[in-house]
């Protein structure tokens, strides 16, 4: 069978019983999110290394391009991700309901058993682990999602309000605070030369390490039930009331979001809690909106292209391991130490890195949906989920 075929025949396989909008979305946000992780892996020093260097303004050519290449993707694909996760949820809930069976029920269960695979992720792989924080949200929003859209958008309306007020006063207090010179740290390679000891760096600082949950995981309970009601709004349906609310995500996205973005970006880091947290999701939204639109119009058998990405968006969660595992063994030091050798070819070796890795996620993914309906993470957490023979019907969403 060659790769052209079973692509198609993955793509033909996902329309049946899911939107297939969806699982290109979820494909182009696994990637897109590894657009902004990948800079983390090539930096020499790993994750530490790159967030000891972020300091002062870009003033060389070479700086100033891989500024615009974060700027590219920096929180825009993860919340994108964010807020399919929502709509991936509602799905679960309305398939519940369908079947007459309790809600939250047994969902709790699979929280959990998706925060033990963040905790192992974080601790095997990657400090930048995203499983945890959803596993927690999911926990959350399980319970909310089912609600009336009254209290859904109190929910919204107080979370939302709050977490911005508090990234706007604590960047303006980074904007109006002296500015301290200096230059970064000095670069240790041996950080990430050995797996065990990098294994052991995050047993050791685990809550210093995993403090950006404090930050996603209020982000992530308003993307999603935005995520769920839009869903529910009919943002993926080929009707007149679901191309008007496209509209307005594109607006809202490329008009609005992405101008304001870019400027953070470009304006150093005392902007970094705005530029990560802040305007992404409303990129986010515009890209969704996008991708939706594009998908609904398009006919025929899906391309090279459009099949990749629907395959790396039905085994999303192994492919996001996956990537993160492959540029961990390409780039530190206990594997190729790519990150070393290369430091002086940023930011341009890394496009390649990140074009390298997805290209093997959408070789990986094609192949094994040859054989398999899930992907190997995902066939894992339906075994330990275990849903009893009356609750196996309904879609199966990440």
């Amino acid at each position: 069978m060659t790769y052209r075929t079973s692509a198609v025949a993955a793509a033909r396989h996902s329309r049946g019983g899911r939107i297939s909008s969806l699982d290109l979305l979820r494909g182009v946000a696994i990637l897109g999110t590894f657009g902004t992780n990948v800079f983390l892996f090539a930096h020499p020093g790993g994750p530490a290394g790159f967030f000891q260097d972020f300091v002062g303004t870009a003033t060389s050519f070479v700086e100033r391009a891989e500024v615009g290449l974060r700027v590219l993707t920096n929180g825009k694909f993860l919340a994108l991700l964010t807020i399919l996760f929502g709509v991936g949820l509602e799905l679960q809930y309305q398939s519940a309901r369908r079947r007459g069976v309790p809600w939250p029920g047994r969902y709790p269960l699979r929280a959990g058993i998706l925060f033990l695979e963040g905790v192992a992720h974080f601790l095997l792989v990657f400090e930048g682990d995203v499983l945890m924080a959803y596993g927690l949200t999911s926990l959350l929003v399980a319970y909310l999602v089912g609600r009336s859209d009254r209290v859904v958008r109190n929910v919204v309306v107080v979370v939302g309000g709050t977490y911005a007020a508090l990234l706007l006063a604590a960047t303006a207090s980074l904007v109006a605070a002296p500015e301290v010179s200096g230059e970064p740290a000095p670069v240790d390679p041996s950080a990430t030369a050995g797996w065990p000891a990098q294994v052991a760096v995050r047993l050791n600082e685990f809550l210093l390490l995993r403090a950006e949950i404090v930050l996603i995981v209020p982000s992530a309970v308003v993307l999603f039930l935005l995520g769920s009601r839009l869903r529910r709004a009919g943002v993926f349906d080929d009707t007149v009331k679901g191309g008007r609310l496209r509209a307005r995500l594109l607006i809202l996205g490329f008009a609005v979001g992405l101008p304001l973005n870019v400027l953070t970006g470009f304006s150093g880091p005392d902007w970094l809690l705005v530029d990560r947290y802040l305007l992404p999701p409303l990129v986010a939204l515009g890209l969704l909106a996008l991708v939706t639109h594009l998908t609904l119009r398009m006919r025929g058998e899906p391309g090279f292209v459009r099949s990749g990405l629907i395959a790396v968006g039905r085994t999303a969660l192994s492919c996001y391991v996956l990537q993160n595992l492959l540029a961990g063994a390409l780039c530190y030091g206990w594997g190729l130490g790519l990150a070393e050798r290369f430091a002086d070819a940023r930011p341009w070796w890394i496009v390649g890195l990140w074009g390298f890795v997805g290209l093997v996620n959408v070789a990986f993914a094609v192949a094994w949906l040859r054989r398999f309906e899930r992907g190997p993470l995902e066939l894992l957490m339906h075994r330990l989920y275990a849903p009893r023979p009356a609750d196996r019907r309904g879609p199966r969403e990440w």
